[in-house]
């Protein structure tokens, strides 16, 4: 799944609570942008995010803004999440092969929890 363009979002939608987390989900699914990953952006806009493939564990040093996790093993079942991580914070959970990053309250507002299936595709024409 992350044989995509450079600039291409991607749609992710929670099947299981039949909600969507993202509309514009960037991909970082290679080293120089897994290892940049939001750092000196100033917040996320609504229906943003980044999916980092493959990852384990992430950390917020230097970061502007809180931000939700969502971690997810191959097939897309979460396997954990986090509400709105601050600054100075690290994260990981070693089942998961893909974490989400997503604007804060994401989680909460999706009611995305452990156990949930994930789907991506491209974004609406």
């Amino acid at each position: 799944m992350t044989e995509h363009a450079v600039d291409t979002r991607l749609t992710v939608r929670n099947l299981t609570r039949q909600t969507v987390l993202a509309t514009g989900l960037e991909v970082a699914d290679t080293g120089p942008k897994r290892n940049k990953g939001l750092l000196g952006r100033d917040g996320l806009e609504t229906g943003g995010g980044l999916w980092i493939v493959p990852c384990e564990s992430v950390h917020t040093f230097f970061m502007r803004f809180p931000i939700d996790l969502v971690y997810l093993d191959r097939r897309y079942r979460v396997r954990k999440v986090r509400n709105a991580v601050g600054r100075w914070r690290i994260s990981a959970c070693l089942s998961a092969h893909s974490i989400l990053e997503l604007p804060a309250g994401t989680v909460v507002s999706t009611q995305t929890q452990k156990g949930d299936v994930l789907e991506f595709s491209p974004p609406p024409a």
